[in-house]
């Protein structure tokens, strides 16, 4: 299966229309989207705890649209560096920062802007001081080279068109034995060139 975008494919108009729905659910968490959202949901559906999720800043919560969780494929010890692709309002990002602690770090990328405050606002709710929130894109991660111990991302990677890049950034952040803990979209055929070029069905 291919994993390269279409050689014509509008990669900046996707990235611009990305970003203007992610804005949206930033803004108005509650408004009228093609996904779903929010803690119920994640509780419900992807099987997160409920009273863990309650722990959080609503901030956090209330805007998450991810597709699955990540933190089921496996442990996050105590002093570990954990980064999340995508971090969004930040509700995988803090639940990470809980397990990691104070003596760990955590850190949360982002390219929308208002995702970006979100978060540091939902961090700071939380008292989380040992979280961080950086402004980047997947293709480009603003991390050092070895610097993390454990990667996560939810539903962010099947939206960069770039998709070696975007590994390639993720196997160079990560420190040797590192993991990565992944819940993301997958399709078992290939799609035809027509369908792969639609922007409105990469964000639909």
């Amino acid at each position: 299966m291919s994993i390269a975008c279409p050689v014509d494919l509008d990669t900046q108009r996707l990235r611009r229309e990305v970003t203007r729905i992610y804005a949206r659910v930033a803004a108005e968490p509650g408004g009228d989207f093609h996904f779903h959202r929010g803690p119920g949901y994640a509780a419900e559906f992807l099987g997160y705890d409920a009273a863990e999720l309650a722990e959080l800043p609503a901030t956090s919560t209330a805007s998450f649209a991810g597709i699955g969780n990540p933190h089921i494929a496996g442990p996050i010890a105590a002093g570990e560096t954990v980064m999340d692709i995508g971090c969004g309002a930040g509700m995988d990002l803090l639940l990470a920062a809980r397990r990691v602690g104070p003596k760990g770090r955590a850190i949360g990328v982002d390219m929308t802007d208002s995702m970006v405050e979100r978060a540091r606002a939902s961090a700071a709710a939380a008292g989380l001081r040992h979280v961080e929130i950086r402004k980047g894109d997947a293709t480009a991660l603003p991390l050092e080279d070895a610097s993390v111990d454990v990667v996560i991302s939810n539903g962010v990677l099947n939206l960069v068109p770039e998709k070696e890049p975007a590994f390639g950034e993720i196997v160079r952040v990560l420190r040797r034995g590192g993991r990565l803990h992944l819940a993301d979209i997958a399709l078992d055929v290939e799609l035809s060139e027509d369908i792969r070029n639609n922007i409105d069905l990469w964000t639909g």
